[in-house]
């Protein structure tokens, strides 16, 4: 365990740690299971319920973690977010909690009920335009003048470890998990689950589910090294953001494949959730159905896997899809 602490910027002992200072605040979400999809997939599926997490998404559990873990002189500071949306109301939340002030920044082309939940909790919102260079200097500017402490939406080694919380409770529900197949976009949680997941049962596959016009993921595997897209193209606005340097070895060396799914695929997705599931999934939630029913699924990964977990990591949707 150590040995992986110093390797990576989270391991199971950190993960551990952060579910027990989380456990008062977050949702222990349920797995669900159902036949129609199972006969879909053509093996079983356990469905990890994330939109119903605080907030509405996992966020909630690393945002949680990262504020929770800061020092009283550090928290009287406040603390400040740039996020397309559920990052945002998870910092926003998790700061109410705390007691303290949080600044976040937002892309003027969010969806409205992502917006919404951060008023909802309290953020002092500044919108800005939709580039991350935007958001990036917009930050700067406010931490300059505040002294809050910036909540990066994946590539910190708290957030990480409250996204890995996702795994022990999901492994603990499904102990006969052969793969969990996880959304990606900055890293934090499929490099939270990997961590934890391999932990506990190393011969576990994980895969990375990811928007084919947002692939840097899958870029970076075939690169070998960080690869990032200065305009990525798809409805799943929260799987835009780009590998850091904390989540990159995770998935560089424990993630076994990132498979890619198109747009299409992913509305078809979202409908068998609402239809099958009866749960409203955002389209980042859903992209993990949307590999496990795919072409690309079955030519790219062993089909020998028979259990297969599935992150729905949100629901923030509105009926229009916001």
């Amino acid at each position: 365990m150590e040995q992986t602490r110093k390797r990576y910027a989270a391991d199971l002992k950190s993960i551990m740690e952060a579910r027990k200072r989380i456990a008062p605040y977050a949702n222990a979400t349920p797995v669900i299971t159902s036949s129609t999809l199972h006969a879909l997939a053509g093996r079983k599926l356990f469905f990890k319920c994330e939109l119903l997490q605080k907030g509405g998404a996992f966020k909630f559990r690393g945002a949680c973690n990262a504020i929770l873990s800061l020092s009283e002189d550090e928290a009287k500071r406040g603390v400040l977010t740039h996020s397309s949306g559920n990052h945002a109301a998870a910092v926003a939340l998790a700061a109410r909690i705390r007691g303290i002030k949080a600044h976040i920044v937002v892309p003027r082309n969010v969806p409205a009920c992502k917006l919404e939940n951060v008023k909802r909790y309290g953020g002092q919102i500044t919108l800005c335009e939709p580039s991350l260079e935007a958001r990036q200097k917009e930050a700067a500017r406010i931490q300059q003048s505040t002294g809050a402490v910036l909540i990066h939406s994946s590539n910190d080694p708290d957030i990480i470890s409250g996204q890995g919380t996702v795994a022990l409770e999901f492994l603990e529900q499904v102990p006969l998990l052969d793969a969990i197949i996880v959304p990606i976009s900055g890293g934090g949680l499929i490099s939270g689950i990997a961590l934890a997941a391999k932990a506990i049962k190393p011969e576990i596959i994980i895969i990375a589910a990811e928007p084919s016009g947002a692939d840097d993921a899958a870029q970076s595997k075939a690169a070998g090294r960080i690869v990032t897209l200065k305009q990525p193209k798809t409805i799943a606005d929260g799987l835009r953001a780009s590998l850091g340097n904390f989540t990159w070895p995770v998935i560089r060396d424990l993630v076994s494949a990132v498979v890619k799914v198109d747009d299409d695929e992913i509305l078809e997705a979202m409908k068998l959730c609402h239809e099958v599931l009866k749960m409203t999934v955002e389209p980042s939630g859903a992209i993990g159905l949307a590999v496990i029913l795919s072409d690309k699924f079955k030519n790219e990964v062993r089909t020998n896997l028979e259990n297969i977990g599935i992150v729905l990591s949100g629901g923030n949707a509105g009926l229009k899809l916001c």
